[in-house]
């Protein structure tokens, strides 16, 4: 078994000394530095970091770090978490009929590259049923009507202890009161062509218009759809000849992997908000 770890994430008003403090911090405390990133937003007067450290002396545990840092956090003014590594964060999912991204994410969870622990997924379909329970999960059908299925969903996401809500490919759109609860805790994927090309067939339309440039992107659900803070984007490049048929196996390839970066980046704790951006140490 693996030495245990610990991930330290802080941002705060920018300012002399924040660096100093941490590691001083974990030096005290034979603290070994396994990875440490920072940034300064210089616009904002923000700061951000995430340490990743282990011990190099005597046993340390999770709540004893905690409760010494505390008063480091507080003569800073420190937003922070002091987390177990081995501890995943938790993710429900949320669908519809499509199964690329699902598949993806349950591919990429059992084969343990992913770096969070599903849950469960609910849907307003019950197409993708036999692909989430052959992979051992629980599936819950939301009922009919937008306010019993949000209720539903939010009680699954409760009843779970979910982190995280994951839209993968879920075709539709949250309500503003549900969108705010779970600020920065939900993210959704959509492919590049909006703003341009919004609502049904928009390969199609595309496609008519000659577009070059397949993408997707990954961000956070706010109740400004979808223009929530962009936590990971990917296009590839095409040309007169793709029909669109292969316009939409492209666009669904990008959808995939961009989501499985940003569900793995968000689950390692490497994904700040930061206004309407983020900060993603990758």
């Amino acid at each position: 078994m693996s030495a245990p770890a610990w991930i330290l994430t802080l941002d705060c008003v920018d300012r002399p000394g924040i660096v100093a403090a941490v590691s001083g911090f974990l030096a005290e405390r034979d603290g070994f530095i396994l990875d440490s990133q920072q940034y300064a937003d210089l616009d904002a007067g923000r700061f951000f970091m995430r340490v990743e450290f282990k011990s190099a002396g005597a046993p340390l545990d999770t709540e004893s770090l905690r409760t010494a840092f505390a008063p480091v956090a507080e003569s800073l003014s420190l937003n922070w978490q002091l987390t177990d590594a081995a501890e995943l964060p938790r993710v429900l999912i949320a669908v519809s009929k499509g199964s690329h991204c699902l598949n993806d994410l349950l591919h990429r969870w059992q084969t343990g590259s992913l770096g969070v622990e599903i849950v469960g997924v609910v849907s307003n379909h019950d197409t993708l049923r036999g692909l989430t329970e052959w992979h051992g999960l629980p599936f819950v059908l939301l009922p009919e009507g937008k306010e019993p299925r949000e209720a539903a969903m939010l009680a699954e996401f409760e009843r779970l202890g979910a982190d995280y809500l994951v839209l993968a490919r879920y075709m539709q759109i949250l309500s503003s009161e549900l969108a705010d609860r779970l600020a920065g805790r939900c993210i959704n994927i959509h492919h590049s062509f909006l703003p341009s090309f919004k609502g049904a067939r928009p390969y199609h339309r595309a496609h008519d218009r000659g577009v070059k440039l397949i993408g997707a992107t990954a961000h956070f659900v706010t109740s400004d759809l979808d223009e929530g803070p962009i936590i990971e984007q990917a296009v590839e490049r095409i040309d007169h000849r793709a029909p669109v048929d292969e316009m939409i196996r492209i666009g669904r390839d990008i959808e995939a992997q961009v989501l499985a970066r940003a569900v793995r980046w968000v689950g390692a704790r490497r994904v700040f908000l930061n206004g309407i951006r983020t900060i993603v140490f990758r």
